[in-house]
């Protein structure tokens, strides 16, 4: 599925992404479940790429490879992730640091888990920005409102200081849509993003 890259000299770039025949096992007690086997995709700059499975298919899964996310038990057992011309599999905890809600954001499947309950809303937002961007926690704060306002949070101004307990599923998931935006990613992973939303 990947095509080659095309020489930049000629006014092309090559892919943004590119996932090579990427395989993640899970190590269990009955024995090895092979969730990925032989997934392969690219995601060029400014394009929108959907990957489509029945529950339990991997995609999550897949989505987590790339950011180097995935736990005990599984691993990754083969394969290449490819960003920007970088080995993700074979950067240091440094680099990946930077990588992760800077040049690549994920948004979460599930709101209700993915942000802390017992830290505000801003402070979350704020320090996702303050990590990856060179502003003062003033601008911060103020970048967050406006994404919040943004993502149809209503009075953004004063929500921000709420805890996460005190908005509904689908505002605590405009929160992960706004933190998910906040750096401006040059690759967003949407996992579901829209699952709990209120419409």
């Amino acid at each position: 599925m990947t095509e080659p890259a095309v020489n930049k000299a000629a006014g092309s770039t090559a892919p943004l992404l590119e996932v090579n025949d990427l395989r993640v096992h899970f190590h269990t007690d009955n024995g090895v479940v092979r969730a990925v086997d032989g997934v392969s995709f690219h995601v060029d700059a400014g394009e929108t790429v959907g990957i489509v499975g029945e529950s339990g298919s991997g995609k999550s899964v897949t989505a987590l490879s790339i950011m180097r996310l995935l736990e005990e038990p599984s691993r990754i057992a083969g394969g290449e992730i490819v960003f920007r011309g970088d080995d993700v599999l074979a950067m240091d905890k440094e680099r990946i640091r930077s990588l992760r809600g800077g040049e690549v954001a994920m948004v979460f499947q599930d709101p209700m888990t993915s942000l802390n309950p017992v830290i505000r809303v801003a402070r979350q937002l704020v320090e996702a920005l303050l990590v990856h961007r060179r502003i003062t926690p003033e601008a911060a704060r103020g970048r967050a409102v406006g994404l919040l306002g943004r993502m149809g949070i209503t009075s953004p101004d004063r929500a921000i200081d709420n805890f996460p307990h005190e908005f509904s599923g689908g505002m605590r998931q405009r929160v992960m849509l706004a933190m998910g935006f906040g750096n401006e990613p040059s690759l967003l992973i949407a996992d579901e993003p829209t699952t709990a939303l209120d419409v």
